[in-house]
């Protein structure tokens, strides 16, 4: 959904983006890599409005850190 816009369920094309967020004790859609609240990954999620499926996907620019601090 991420790159073509179409639900690979459905083929509906009504996507929409959820920014991820960190909040206070590591609520929120994020993978931690550091002892603050201030390192972290926001995981942005993909829901189709048309059936409701999501995916989640990690943006491009964060994939060295994961990488770093996981691998």
């Amino acid at each position: 959904m991420k790159n073509t816009g179409v639900c690979p369920k459905c083929g509906g094309a009504q996507i929409i983006r959820i920014e991820g967020q960190a909040k206070a004790y590591g609520a929120g859609n994020n993978i931690p890599v550091g002892m603050t609240i201030f390192s972290y990954v926001r995981v942005p999620r993909y829901v189709c409005m048309d059936c409701g499926y999501s995916e989640e996907w990690i943006d491009e620019k964060d994939l060295p850190v994961l990488w770093k601090n996981f691998r």
